[in-house]
């Protein structure tokens, strides 16, 4: 299939508003694929990269290459071009990676080179990617997009069970099993304002803490033991720790949920991004380990002994995992079966989890089901939420439906010295509205633009929620703002007033509570 094909049905899709148009531009195109390159086209049109994410800033994406005048770039001559990409590495890599990257945009049109620089980049934008494609490839295989779904969750990936289908139809469905061994997609929470909400609206439910580590999930079978990250990558060699205490556990057989996390001398968790450097460390695994100990919390199982565990309710499968795993490798948490008589006890345990240090709670409905791989409202996570006043230095062009407006917002606190100190880009939040109107303002503040990029004057302040801060020698502060997301732009207020820099590395990172004006 030629690439030509699904730039098109990629821009066709980001220009389609109504979900029904979305998934059947997809499903006529994974209908017309050729059955060994359906995984690789459902992959593209997915917005990811079978290699992963190259690297690849936009100083080597964003070099003019005069596009070919007519289409000849197949799909799987784009996969070898990339897999050759990926495995350049040592001296001279980056020239080679430049060259690499030139050659394959020279092969490509016009418009296969926007789709190329946006998949590359990981910034492919038509909406609810992963929800849509599954819908599409069941429309184009003729197969309920429940039975699809659940073989998705099972096996961990869209283009391999999508393929399968696509060539054999239902009967592709009826192979796939829960296998010890083989990743299965986590389950995901959806967000409540409170615990009070929460409670309402979930009824009897487990309260948990809420830990700020890295995902696993944690395979045993006998003394093999397999350690996987939320995207499914394995990273077993990277976290002894975690191998010797499954081997430790009551059975032989079994898939667990949890996260890592490390502990410093006082007993309070680490920040995310020092257990994230750990695991992805150069340095070898015994160093690492001494420098960094991480340990594992379960809070679910999905598999024991011979059984499928993930259609019991929380409650049976808690049972479950405490009979597997000892106390002090179980996340904390209270059962509230009773959410009016126990709201109080529920809110302490949210205040003393803070107080521990965690992030948050997630509020589990004792009755539901595991639905790994989806968003469901059977899981609700409840965060505090941080707001900061930052002035926007700058803003990048869109892709896909925001092409032609000014989305990725530069942000910026005010410094000691005078000056702006960025803290990181969001384009998070944004209504059509919103879009709109920042672009005209941006461009009335323009002072330069590189086609990639547009500088402005530091004038427009933007009221922002994120969730924490994370350490990053990328930015001046030291720090760099984790999931920022915009909630209103603020013409009311002026560059002098945003926060300090001092602000945001004040106790607790800084920040307000939504909608505080102070």
């Amino acid at each position: 299939m030629l690439l030509a094909d699904v730039a098109r049905v990629s821009r066709e899709v980001a220009g389609a508003s109504a979900r029904s148009r979305k998934t059947a531009l997809l499903a006529e195109l994974f209908a017309a694929t050729p059955p060994e390159e359906a995984a690789l086209v459902i992959t593209y049109l997915a917005g990811r990269l079978p290699q992963g994410r190259p690297g690849l800033g936009w100083s080597t994406l964003g070099r003019h290459v005069e596009p070919a005048d007519r289409p000849s770039l197949g799909v799987a001559d784009v996969d070898a071009a990339i897999t050759g990409l990926a495995l350049l590495s040592g001296p001279g890599s980056r020239d080679a990676r430049q060259q690499a990257v030139a050659r394959l945009l020279a092969a490509a049109t016009e418009p296969e080179q926007r789709f190329l620089r946006s998949l590359l980049s990981g910034e492919v934008r038509q909406g609810a990617l992963d929800a849509v494609a599954l819908d599409a490839v069941a429309a184009a295989a003729g197969v309920p997009a429940a039975e699809l779904r659940r073989a998705v969750m099972l096996d961990g990936s869209l283009p391999r069970v999508g393929a399968a289908v696509l060539t054999a139809g239902a009967a592709a469905l009826r192979e796939v099993a829960l296998q010890v061994g083989r990743p299965v997609q986590p389950m995901l929470a959806a967000t409540a304002g409170s615990v009070a909400e929460a409670l309402s609206a979930l009824g009897p439910c487990a309260v948990e803490e809420k830990l700020d580590g890295i995902r696993v999930q944690v395979h045993r079978d006998g003394e093999s033991v397999q350690v996987y990250t939320r995207s499914l990558d394995e990273i077993t060699g990277r976290l002894p720790e975690v191998v010797e205490a499954a081997r430790r556990f009551a059975g032989d057989r079994f898939i667990l949920d949890g996260e890592v996390i490390g502990l410093g001398p006082d007993g309070r968790p680490l920040p995310f991004q020092e257990v994230a450097g750990r695991v992805g460390s150069r340095l070898d695994v015994e160093t690492a380990r001494r420098t960094l100990p991480v340990t594992p919390c379960f809070f679910d199982v999905l598999a024991a002994g011979g059984d499928v565990l993930l259609d019991l309710p929380v409650r049976e499968r808690y049972a479950v995992l405490a009979a597997l795993v000892p106390e002090r490798f179980r996340v904390r948490r209270l059962a509230v079966e009773d959410p009016q008589a126990q709201a109080g006890a529920a809110e302490e345990f949210w205040s003393e989890t803070l107080r521990r240090g965690h992030e948050g709670v997630m509020a589990k409905a004792l009755g539901s089901a595991y639905a790994a791989g989806r968003r469901g409202r059977n899981w609700l996570k409840v965060k505090p939420v941080h707001t900061l006043d930052l002035v926007v230095l700058a803003a990048e062009w869109g892709h896909g439906r925001r092409t032609g407006l000014l989305s990725n917002l530069h942000l910026g606190a005010r410094a000691a010295d005078g000056g702006y100190a960025m803290l990181g880009k969001t384009f998070k939040g944004l209504t059509d509205e919103m879009l709109r109107w920042q672009t005209g303002r941006l461009r009335e503040l323009a002072v330069a633009d590189d086609g990639h990029t547009v500088h402005v004057r530091p004038e427009l302040v933007v009221e922002i929620a994120y969730d924490g801060l994370q350490r990053s020698p990328r930015y001046p502060a030291g720090v760099a703002l984790r999931f920022a997301r915009v909630l209103r732009h603020r013409p009311d207020k002026s560059a002098g007033e945003a926060d300090t820099v001092e602000t945001v590395l004040g106790p607790a990172g800084g920040g307000r509570t939504p909608g505080d004006d102070a």
